[in-house]
């Protein structure tokens, strides 16, 4: 799935450094042209990566390099 494979690597590069905000999946579909569904999948399997963490009515949010390897 394209739009995980670029969040994964533009975490791993340091775009999104930890503590900051992901796109929303509104603008993941506009970005990569993809259906919202697509966009939710990506931050779900991030989630389940220990990448990001989501707070309910926030944001998704990168996970410090300590809490993305469950330290």
């Amino acid at each position: 799935m394209r739009v995980l494979e670029a969040l994964t690597d533009e975490i791993g590069a340091g775009k999104y450094e930890p503590g900051a905000l992901i796109p929303s999946e509104a603008d993941l579909c506009a970005r990569f042209g993809v259906a919202r569904g697509t966009a939710r999948r990506a931050i779900r399997e991030l989630r389940e990566r220990g990448l990001v963490e989501t707070e309910w009515g926030k944001g998704t949010f990168v996970k410090q390099a300590g809490e993305a390897q469950g330290e």
